[in-house]
Order: C-alpha cells, then sequence, then structure tokens
C-alpha cells in the first residue's frame, strides 16, 4: 500500500511540474513574432497611427492558452497591457476546441487525434474540459469574464449594442480603455446539440464560424474530407443564429457552405481571418465570387497577417491583399484579421499595427482608407449589427 502511494504522488508531483514548465514552451513554440523584414515606422506614420481613436482587429484566439491576459507578456501575440501599449480599442477573441494532429489546408479528418486534449490536461483545466468540447467553449467564455472583472474597469466584454456605446464613451475621455467580444472557431464545440447553442450565447459569444480544419456536425470544412454543405443541424443553428442576428463567420467553411449561409442566412456575415485567392490561390483563402457576395450583404473581410493565408511572411504582401480586396469590393468592407495567438508566426505582435500604417502609406493607402481598415469599418459594423 505504502508503494502505491509513493508511486501516486511521485506520478502526481512529475505532472504539476509538467503543467508549470511545458505550457510556455508549447506556446512560445507556437506564437512566434518573425519581425518586420526591416521595415521601420516613420514619423509621419506613427503620428496617423496615434491619431487612430478606434483600431479594431477581428481574430484572435489567446483564451486557448494559460496566459493571465491581465498581465504583460514576453511571449504570445495579446494580452491586455499590450491591447493599451498598442492602441488596441476591440479585440475578437475567437474559442478554438478541437484542432487535428498533421493539420493542413487540404484535408483533414475529425477522426484524427486531438492537439488540443493534451493542451487543455497540460494546462491543468478542470476534467470537465478534458472529454467535452462544449465545456472547453464555456471554460474560455468565463476565463474572459474572469479577466475583465480583475482589471479595474478599463476592459469591456461585448455583449450588446449598449455595452459598445458605453465603451466608445470611456473611450473618448480615457484611451486606455479597451474591449472584447467573444467568437466560436467551428460548431463542432456545439456538439451535435442545440441546447449547447444557447448555452454559449447566454455565455457572451456572438459571433459563430460553422468550420474550422475539419467537418463537423454543423457542415464542411474547406479542409475536411467531404466538402459538404450545411447539415440539418447546421440549419437548425443557423434559424438560432438568425433568431439573435447573431455574426456568422466564413473563414474556414467549405465552399458550399458559404453558398448555403449566402443563400439563407438574412444576418450579418463576415470572416474574420483570410486571405483572398487574387493574391495566394490556397483553399484557406477566398475566391473573387464570395468577397463580392459577401461585400454584397454589407459583409466584412478580416485581412489576416500569417503566411498560410498571405503565402509569405512579409507585411508588403498583408496590405497588398487589402488592396486587392478593396479594388474589387470597396473600402467599406475590409478589416484587420490577425490569427493573432492562433498557432501561427506573426511579423508583430499587439503592439505593432504601426507597422501596417507605414506599409499602406508606402502602398499610396489615402489616410481615410487607412483610418476605415485600422477600425472604423468594424465600428460602424459591430453599431450595425450587435443585438440591442
Amino acid at each position: 500500500m505504502k508503494k502505491m502511494i509513493y508511486i501516486i504522488l511521485t506520478l502526481l508531483v512529475i505532472y504539476l511540474l509538467f503543467t508549470i514548465i511545458a505550457p510556455p514552451i508549447v506556446e512560445k513554440k507556437q506564437n512566434k513574432v518573425h519581425g518586420s523584414g526591416g521595415l521601420v515606422v516613420s514619423e509621419e506614420a506613427q503620428q496617423l497611427f496615434n491619431s487612430l481613436d478606434y483600431v479594431a482587429d477581428l481574430h484572435c484566439d489567446a483564451l486557448l492558452w494559460r496566459r493571465n491576459l491581465t498581465k504583460k507578456y514576453d511571449y504570445g501575440h495579446v494580452d491586455f497591457p499590450r491591447m493599451q501599449e498598442g492602441n488596441i480599442a476591440t479585440q475578437a477573441f475567437t474559442l478554438v476546441t478541437k484542432s487535428p494532429k498533421g493539420q493542413n489546408f487540404t484535408k483533414n479528418s475529425g477522426d484524427s487525434f486531438d492537439n488540443i486534449t493534451s493542451l487543455v490536461i497540460g494546462q491543468r483545466q478542470p476534467i470537465s474540459t478534458w472529454f467535452s468540447l462544449a465545456n472547453r467553449a464555456l471554460y474560455q467564455c468565463r476565463k474572459l469574464q474572469k479577466f475583465a472583472n480583475n482589471y479595474d474597469g478599463k476592459f469591456t466584454l461585448i455583449r450588446k449594442k449598449s455595452d459598445f456605446q458605453s465603451f466608445l464613451e470611456k473611450r473618448k475621455e480615457d484611451r486606455s480603455h479597451i474591449s472584447g467580444f467573444l467568437g466560436i472557431e467551428g460548431a463542432h464545440c456545439l456538439e451535435g446539440k442545440i441546447e449547447n447553442f444557447d448555452k454559449v450565447y447566454k455565455a457572451g459569444v456572438r459571433m459563430l464560424g460553422p468550420a474550422h480544419f475539419f467537418d463537423n456536425e454543423m457542415g464542411g470544412s474547406a479542409h475536411g474530407m467531404t466538402q459538404g454543405k450545411l447539415t440539418p443541424f447546421g440549419l437548425e443553428v443557423l434559424q438560432k443564429m438568425q433568431d439573435h442576428n447573431m455574426m456568422i463567420d466564413v473563414a474556414h467553411s467549405s465552399v458550399a457552405v458559404i453558398d448555403n449561409i449566402l443563400e439563407k442566412y438574412t444576418g450579418p456575415i463576415l470572416t474574420s481571418h483570410t486571405g483572398v485567392r487574387g493574391i495566394y490561390d490556397s483553399p484557406r483563402n477566398l475566391s473573387d465570387k464570395h468577397l463580392k457576395a459577401i461585400a454584397d450583404r454589407n459583409g466584412m473581410i478580416g485581412i489576416g497577417f500569417f503566411k498560410g493565408a498571405m503565402g509569405d511572411n512579409s507585411i508588403a504582401t498583408i496590405i497588398k491583399s487589402m488592396r486587392y480586396t478593396i479594388d474589387l469590393i470597396g473600402i467599406e468592407h475590409v478589416a484587420l484579421g490577425s490569427d493573432f495567438d492562433g498557432s501561427v508566426s506573426t511579423p508583430f505582435d499587439c503592439t505593432g499595427f504601426a507597422l501596417l500604417v507605414q506599409e499602406m502609406m508606402n502602398q499610396n493607402f489615402t489616410e481615410s482608407e487607412i483610418r476605415a481598415v485600422m477600425g472604423e469599418n468594424v465600428k460602424r459594423f459591430l453599431m450595425e449589427n450587435l443585438p440591442e
């Protein structure tokens, strides 16, 4: 008996040490900053950036990791202090609950080993999250609410239009006020149960993407096995979203699912983080046809900052993708969609957005275009589409 107790205690100590040491090592490997490629922010660009009273980004997976977002870190991409330092007004925080081993942009199976399970266990998350995707999503919602509660009233979790309006008034007086809203990256976290939609909505989720890297109960992924359309359950979720006028995020969705959404959904539509096939032809990116169709629905296109969407690691290509999209569908539909903390390498963390302004100036963007893309478009979109 004593030997068994000794073995159990030893294993427990090993597990605790692992959960202390491993998570930062894993994250530093996954969420890198590869640098600006020599781009330097001029005094003129910095002044223009500093004059922006509203900067917004549509995609960040920071809640996946074991960081206290109320503290400043020297790794990862986003935390509240760096948002304040970087003049970021609003950040979308998206919930990642499953990721297949060996994930790629062409074909993945939902039956593959799940990378997130080991991450959840290694981070010492509650046992209830170890084998339930719905509980993982709800846990991340609670994390953001807890961080908001512990940030001296300086972080607003946006659930409805009045929250956003109140935040904007506060920020007029004090730019240290920041905000965020919750989105879901892949409806697999609903586990095929419509009651789980009600739970995540109640927890504050206001944006939902049907798919991530694999097909699920709601429909096909652009990187899945079937390239299928919305399922009967997917149509049921779509109706729930319609009832709440909820933002639907078509990033990672199959062509068939996007077509279904454009045909059947009349609520707000966007893609939170993407590239465009006119610049880089990849299954990850949107075609001209879908860019135009989303714009026709007064939707929003968040341009990503990562190689998988751009084809390379340069800030110049990020801005080139923005210019292509603007020329195709109009300035009012283009926004920032970094994919910060999404197991990607980006040219900068959230303190480096002035670099985008510099490259926009290099590529002859006007001041009004810069202001629109950096945040004014998202401000208008949220004001028009958040629930009352």
